[in-house]
């Protein structure tokens, strides 16, 4: 005879993480990253030069332009945050700093909206653990929020995070405005006018937010679960259908929202045989470690999932969100990005499979997380120490070969942030070993802890080499250095999103495409100059070539017009 629920948990088990520790263990895994450094190569410089041209007025609000090109990714609200946030800044803060501060928001309103919706899935009835004979089973209440804690802290162990969501790119904007969509989702059964405004600003979002398509699936999917879902009565049952109803309704709405705007692109791009193991990799290390716990969720409560009808919707939900994130990664050429979304709903699948692991399970865990995190702790630390006082030599000679210039400098803050780090570390692994071992979500805690004392850790003794690696600013300052004084405009060829965004923020040139004709004393491009000057006539002179220091690959040439 099979149990309604696998979920065996006593009142001793569902201790609460304290708030306080909960928070702050969130802001620093959202801060490193955001703060103390510059726009970095593709993505994040690139979406920052749409928001900048925003602000300075240059561009249209309802279609971005930058050096004549759109957006890589069709969507506006990112952009207009940035911008708006750029607008409202004091002088004293950089653009760059001041573009960043919404999506540090909207970081931390995806983390919020992960536990919120945990939460409510686990107050559904068949997510309950199992009633003891004689009492002592964990309250729904507390219960609910152990699992919520476990959600959270699965999700900020899951190594695709760190990048993605400290980039100011629409993919951190589709990630938040998914998790509140989860939220919703879940909660829509017990309170009806948050989680429906939620459903509301979550499809919203991600229509806006260059995912229409995404919104319209995961919209009509959270519908049709709760449509088919049963209940104790009929009025209950009609209750839940007409909540289904309205989200069917803003689904809709925002699909012809998403019409009306023409923000309906899509670039498919079906696999190669060429391409699985590139994506096998992918799922591999960018969902790990909630990848391996969702999937013992599935089996554990895989007897939930038989039958006709959508019972239990504290897993259909989030395995609904999964499913259409991975389709969305296999069939899109940014299969990172489209990944991203999937990992609140998988957090929270991997937070339910927390009750059902044995104490060996959860051992094997520890030692696994307490082996690699550590390991590369000590990785950046020995790196660091060899940059600084040449012992060992090795990793120094390896940094000076990979990045030609680079000459690093102590920073007293960074050290001691990380230096505080990697001591709470320690004592996160001493915690672990000795007191609280009956906490359910207590196999979780070293996983999200290594990951958020790595980021750390990297955004504060890396945080140099990295900003001179990643950064466009040794780049522009070659280029400008060859210009004797600051033209009125350059024409460029062949630039790229970022490069261009590069040269007009670090350098403040106004950039102007060479197939706009402009009498520009100046012309910047890649090796397509040299076809576009083979088959001119005009008077050009190189001035120069010029090399990103940390990527060999990328060179520019600068040519003036000749008298």
């Amino acid at each position: 005879m099979n149990q309604p629920t696998p979920a065996i948990v006593a009142q001793g088990a569902v201790m609460r993480l304290p708030r306080l520790a909960l928070w702050l263990f969130c802001l620093a895994y959202v801060l490193p990253g955001f703060v103390g450094r510059g726009p970095w190569k593709n993505a994040d410089i690139s979406s920052f030069g749409y928001m900048l041209a925003l602000a300075q007025g240059t561009t249209d609000w309802w279609q971005p332009v930058m050096g004549g090109l759109l957006p890589e990714v069709s969507a506006l609200l990112p952009y207009w945050l940035g911008a708006w946030a750029i607008m409202l800044a004091p002088a004293g803060i950089a653009p760059d700093l001041a573009a960043r501060i919404p999506f540090m928001l909207l970081l931390m309103l995806a983390l919020m909206a992960t536990w919120y919706g945990t939460y409510y899935l686990a107050r559904s009835p068949l997510a309950q653990p199992l009633a003891f004979a004689f009492g002592g089973e964990a309250e729904p209440t507390d219960y609910a929020r152990a699992l919520a804690d476990g959600g959270v802290l699965a999700m900020i162990a899951s190594l695709g995070l760190a990048q993605l969501a400290h980039e100011t790119t629409p993919a951190l904007a589709q990630l938040c405005f998914a998790a509140l969509l989860f939220y919703a989702a879940a909660a829509l059964p017990y309170r009806p006018i948050a989680p429906g405004l939620g459903a509301a600003v979550g499809l919203m979002g991600l229509t806006l937010s260059g995912a229409p398509t995404l919104a319209l699936l995961l919209g009509l999917g959270c519908a049709g679960i709760y449509w088919l879902e049963l209940g104790p009565n009929d009025a209950l049952r009609q209750h839940r259908q007409l909540r289904a109803s309205g989200v069917l309704a803003m689904t809709l709405g925002c699909a012809l929202l998403a019409t009306y705007l023409h923000l309906w692109h899509w670039s498919v791009a079906w696999p190669t045989w060429l391409d699985w193991p590139r994506l096998g990799r992918l799922f591999l290390w960018f969902t790990w470690p909630a990848w391996p716990l969702a999937c013992w969720t599935v089996w554990r409560w895989r007897h939930q999932l038989r039958g006709s009808r959508l019972t239990s919707r504290h897993l259909w939900i989030p395995l609904w969100f999964v499913v259409v994130a991975s389709v969305a990664t296999l069939l899109t050429t940014a299969a990172d990005r489209s990944l991203l979304l999937a990992l609140p709903a998988l957090a929270a699948l991997a937070a339910f499979a927390l009750p059902t692991l044995s104490r060996s399970v959860g051992a094997l865990i520890d030692w696994f997380t307490l082996i690699f995190f550590s390991g590369c702790a000590i990785i950046i630390w020995v790196v660091w120490l060899s940059m600084q006082t040449g012992i060992p030599a090795k990793p120094a000679l390896n940094v000076a070969r990979l990045a030609p210039g680079f000459s690093h400098s102590f920073v007293l803050s960074s050290f001691l942030i990380a230096l505080t780090a990697t001591a709470v570390w320690a004592w996160l692994v001493f915690w672990r070993a000795g007191r609280h071992r009956a906490a359910i979500w207590k196999s979780v805690v070293l996983p999200a802890g290594g990951a958020a004392l790595c980021w750390l850790l990297l955004m504060t003794l890396w945080l140099p080499l990295l900003d001179f690696a990643r950064s466009y600013l040794p780049l522009v300052a070659q280029t400008t250095v060859l210009m004797p004084q600051k033209p009125a405009c350059v024409s460029t060829l062949g630039l790229s999103r970022g490069q261009m965004a590069a040269y007009t923020y670090h350098g403040g040139l106004t950039l102007k495409p060479i197939v706009q004709q402009a009498e520009c004393r100046w012309l910047l491009g890649d090796s397509e100059v040299l076809n576009y000057l083979a088959a001119s006539s005009e008077p050009w002179e190189l001035r120069g070539t010029v090399r990103h220091r940390g990527d060999a690959r990328e060179k520019l040439l600068l040519y003036e017009r000749r008298d």
